[in-house]
Order: structure tokens, then sequence, then C-alpha cells
């Protein structure tokens, strides 16, 4: 069976209006959904047969070498998600060489006083990482993600995509063959979980994955948008190939409740690779949630779980990169 984008079902919007910007006590965090229609990543694909090809392309995974990080599957928890009050400060931006055109948006965004990129304690990209500033502003159903961003003595910015949380989305996204803040053309915020979810017992959508872009081919099926001059070899998956745990993987054996609520997560809804890099998946935060990760989860609960313990969901034939964006 092979899965198509969205359901016409209607979400409730994350986060609070007077949310997170000045003399209110300090930025804080947006928890989502954010889009009101829900979109692929909601989609339960727990009973959908795997595709006719998804033993070979976990097969040439595991041939590269299966996850990056020595094939270890591995969190990463230092992404951020702002809330903007109607307030926040509009701020304009000075588009660096990680800006690309037309596929990203040049218009001011809100900045919440006292955010942060990812990876840092403010604004400054000082360690030279992805820097992704993401700020969802409820006032105006608009949902902010930056690559590359860093603001010191003026605000420079990668590439920005501005995703209206109102709008129903067709197939192609924000465009065929278009990057967004991450490689595949897909927002990043939907498919980040938080400590709260995790305490909570459930994350309702996918979950975000990262490989080396050594193991993909070049090219993506959809719901992605866009891929990278990738070097796969013969059956590599393409970008946004779509895995989910086996149900026979025994979840139970798992070391801690929070790698469970992953775990049933990834079996229910799966994993949608969405850029390069070597840490398979990536999480907020608990610098603005009520529960924390120490304790709950680990960087390395998952570490047991293998690409043979996936399957790839079929969404199509691949499409040959080109980044000719059209928007």
């Amino acid at each position: 069976m092979r899965i198509w984008l969205a359901l016409p079902m209607l979400m409730a919007c994350g986060g609070s209006d007077g949310g997170g910007s000045n003399g209110d006590g300090g930025v804080v965090g947006a928890p989502g959904p954010y889009f009101e229609t829900s979109m692929f990543w909601n989609l339960d694909v727990s009973a959908v047969t795997p595709a006719a090809n998804s033993a070979a392309i976990i097969s040439a995974l595991r041939d590269a070498g299966g996850w990056g990080n020595g094939d270890l599957m591995q969190l990463d928890f230092s992404f951020d998600i702002l809330a903007a009050g109607a307030d926040a400060p509009l701020r304009t931006f000075e588009p660096t060489a990680d800006f690309y055109d037309p596929d990203c948006d040049n218009v001011a965004m809100p900045v919440p006083v006292g955010g942060n990129v990812e990876g840092e304690t403010g604004y400054a990209c000082a360690n030279d990482g992805d820097c992704h500033l993401l700020v969802y502003q409820p006032s105006t159903s608009k949902l902010y993600e930056m690559w590359r961003a860093n603001i010191t003595d003026k605000f420079y910015g990668g590439c920005l995509a501005v995703w209206d949380t109102k709008k129903v989305y067709p197939a192609s996204l924000r465009g065929e063959q278009c990057t967004s803040a991450d490689a595949a053309g897909f927002p990043i915020s939907a498919m980040l979980f938080n400590a709260d979810d995790v305490a909570a017992g459930h994350i309702d959508h996918a979950i975000r994955l990262i490989l080396p872009n050594d193991r993909i081919a070049p090219s993506f099926v959809p719901p992605a948008t866009h891929g990278t001059d990738t070097t796969g070899g013969p059956n590599a998956p393409s970008y946004g190939v779509h895995l989910r745990l086996k149900s026979t993987f025994d979840v139970d054996a798992l070391p801690s409740e929070g790698a469970k609520v992953v775990a049933r997560a990834m079996q229910r809804y799966g994993m949608y690779h969405s850029d390069g890099g070597e840490i398979a998946l990536t999480a907020q935060s608990d610098r603005y949630t009520t529960a924390k990760w120490d304790g709950l989860l680990d960087a390395h609960d998952l570490g047991s779980l293998r690409v043979e313990d996936f399957d790839v969901i079929d969404h199509g034939a691949p499409v040959p990169v080109t980044q000719d964006c059209v928007r």
C-alpha cells in the first residue's frame, strides 16, 4: 500500500497568543501541534504493508554502515521552539551564502527577547553548528524556521522557511525541488518531540530522522520535496524515506519508560528522513518544558535499535534531485 500526504482532520494549535516575548517573565517554549490540519506526520501507518523493496533498501542501508555515529541510534536534545507573542520584535536579516533563492523566504521574523538558536544559550551561533532558529507565533498562525541563524551585531540568516499553520498544504508543500530549513523540505518543528510529550506517555506524530549523506541516494520520495548531492549506492534509501519500527520489536526490553514511548511512536507513525548528519534522532531540549530529560530519557536509551528492526513505507517512485525549485 502506498501512503500519500495528509488527512483533512482539524487539530488544535499549540502555544498561546501571549507566549514568550517582552516583560512577561522572558521567553517560553511553544508546544505543538502547530498546524491546524493533520499532515503526513500524523498518519497512523502501523497496519500499512511494507514497500515491495523494503528489504532491499534496509539491506543497502546496512551495507553502507547503518545509522550514523558508528551505527548507534542516539538522541540529540539541542532544539528549541520559541513562542512569539503578538508584540515580539520583528527583525529583518542579512542573507548569507546559506540562503537559497527562490527556496527561502526573505521576510522579517519575530525574535523573542532572551531566546536562543539550536545548541546555544543565546542567539549567537558561537559554535558554528546548524543553529536552527525555530519560532512559532500563534497570533499570526506562522511558524518561522531558519537554518544557520546568527544574531550578534547584526542578524545574519541562512534559509528561512515560513509555514502558514492554517494552510492545507499540497503534496509539493512549499514547492517541488525546494528546500526548507531542513534539506528534505519538511517543517522541522512538527516532528520534534519534547520531555512533556514523553512524560505524558505518548508522541502523536512521526519523528525526524537524520542519516549520513553517503547512505542516501541522489533522489527524494514524497512527501519530501528536495534532496542534496548524496552518494548512496544502488537500492539506497532516498531523501525523505519513511521508516517504521516493526511491530515484533520488543519495546518492553528498552531501558527506560521514555525510550518505550519513543519506540511506540516509531511503530505507529514511523520516522521521516529529513536531513544529513550523524545523530539519528532529534528532540527538543528541556529548557522550556515542565518535565526534564534527566531520569526520563537518556541519549543512548534507543541504542539497541538496528536498521533491520525497521520496514520502509512506500511513498511512490523516487524523484531525481535537480534543485530547480519552483515555488
